[in-house]
């Protein structure tokens, strides 16, 4: 490997540097969805597991910095519309072969706010999904939740369809922070939702912040690092602020003719992440990923990502869902009428994909792992042929001679340096035709 790219912008400018994939989206395409189609009649890998994921694309707000498909000031009736089709998406990939007898072993419901949902419109997909696809094999239920959306009763359903793991979307605990960021809740709301989900008895309760956001200072995320060890939930999960061409700051960054956005710059995030991770693992949390603190490591799993970078199988469901099927990426229509439109057709609502050849393949299983913060020679090996110390000798003997790695016999392990700049390090095992695709 040449070119290696270890170095972090200082500034924060806009783009995404959080890697979710590989191949980038960007080389996804209309051309490739013949190779859905193929992957759906095909039956499972032996022993691949099964995921769904289900996209709630509705919000109170649009926070400024969202980059995700979200609608905001939806009705009933267009909510109940949704429902229904993405009951029947789900439908028309009951039978098809890649399912091949298997039940989904994990379920997550992301959004957009899928606590934005009422009860009564929980409880009807809900028991419809389980209807045409069983949740008897669920290990796990991942639920994202706005605190502001939640009540008791809400929160009493949500852990009576099966949900086990409960993300509460916190970000800060300051009023203020929040609203300048276009968050819809407040810091009250948080202490009433975490209280009733505590009480209610959820397997795991995780809480999310962003280091970075606007008008954020070293006061106030040691503050929000007190509040959060406080309240002492299951797993913490800690993203640093990017800015997506997409976002509400964007548009008026460029507006404002302006090309660095008005949060903390890397090196800042980085060292708020640090305190954080170090206070934490002082109260007893263990880190378990480049995002994620974890209290007890033996029983506080996240199956969503574990299983998705081991390749499994996902089935998405809704607007702009992503899925993995038979080694197959692809995404649904990603606006809401033609995703509506071509469900109402009985099609599938496909609009694209890629194939990734065999050493995509195992170049995105390594990087996915690497957040992780260790990875297994073994199991690469095993899984596909390849010594990955030899096949990436170069990148990864320049990542350990920079302190960001040590290669210790089948671990190569990340040092706290390393993790907490992942996902620009992740750039060093691209392909050569990829890397121009930094904020793809």
């Amino acid at each position: 490997m040449n070119d290696l790219t270890t170095a972090q912008p200082k500034q924060t400018r806009p783009g995404n540097y959080f890697v979710a994939n590989y191949p980038p989206f960007s080389f996804w395409n209309h051309e490739q969805l013949s190779e859905v189609q193929a992957a759906l009649d095909r039956p499972p890998v032996a022993g691949n597991s099964l995921g769904m994921y289900v996209h709630i694309p509705f919000c109170r707000k649009r926070c400024h910095f969202c980059y995700f498909k979200v609608y905001t000031d939806q009705n009933a009736a267009r909510v109940q519309q949704y429902i229904d089709a993405a009951v029947a998406e789900l439908e028309s990939y009951v039978l098809k072969p890649f399912i091949g007898g298997r039940l989904p072993e994990f379920i997550y419901f992301g959004g957009g706010t899928p606590s934005y949902l009422s009860v009564k419109q929980l409880e009807n997909l809900t028991s419809r999904l389980k209807a045409l696809l069983p949740w008897d094999a669920v290990k796990e239920v991942a639920f994202e939740c706005e605190p502001g959306t939640l009540s008791e009763a809400k929160l009493e359903a949500i852990r009576d369809m099966g949900v086990t793991r409960l993300s509460l979307g916190v970000e800060n605990f300051d009023d203020h922070i929040l609203e300048i960021n276009g968050r819809a809740h407040h810091s009250q709301e948080i202490a009433r939702a975490y209280g009733w989900a505590r009480s209610l008895g959820f397997d795991q309760i995780n809480i999310d912040l962003i280091a970075g956001m606007v008008e954020e200072t070293d006061a106030n995320w040691v503050k929000c690092v007190e509040r959060t060890i406080e309240m002492s939930p299951e797993s913490v999960t800690i993203y640093q602020m990017e800015i997506p061409y997409n976002t509400t700051i964007y548009k008026e960054m460029k507006a404002d003719g302006k090309l660095v956005a008005p949060v903390a710059d890397w090196e800042t995030k980085r060292g708020w992440v640090a305190y954080a991770f170090a206070e934490l693992e002082k109260a007893g949390y263990t880190i378990a990923s480049a995002y994620t603190a974890v209290k007890n490591p033996a029983h506080t799993k996240f199956l969503y990502r574990d299983r998705l970078w081991e390749g499994a199988d996902l089935l998405p469901i809704g607007v702009a869902s992503f899925g993995h099927i038979n080694g197959v990426h692809f995404q649904n229509e990603h606006d809401i009428v033609p995703y509506l439109d071509q469900v109402s057709r009985g099609e599938l609502p496909l609009w694209r994909a890629l194939a990734p050849n065999a050493e995509e393949r195992l170049i995105r299983e390594m990087i996915l792992q690497m957040k992780l913060g260790r990875l297994s020679r073994k199991y690469f090996q095993e899984k596909f042929g390849v010594d990955i110390a030899e096949r990436f000798a170069a990148p990864l003997g320049q990542l350990a001679a920079e302190g960001f790695l040590v290669i210790d016999g089948d671990t190569i392990g990340y040092s706290r340096q390393g993790l907490l700049q992942v996902d620009t390090l992740l750039h060093d095992f691209f392909l050569p035709e990829h890397r121009d695709a930094r904020y793809a």
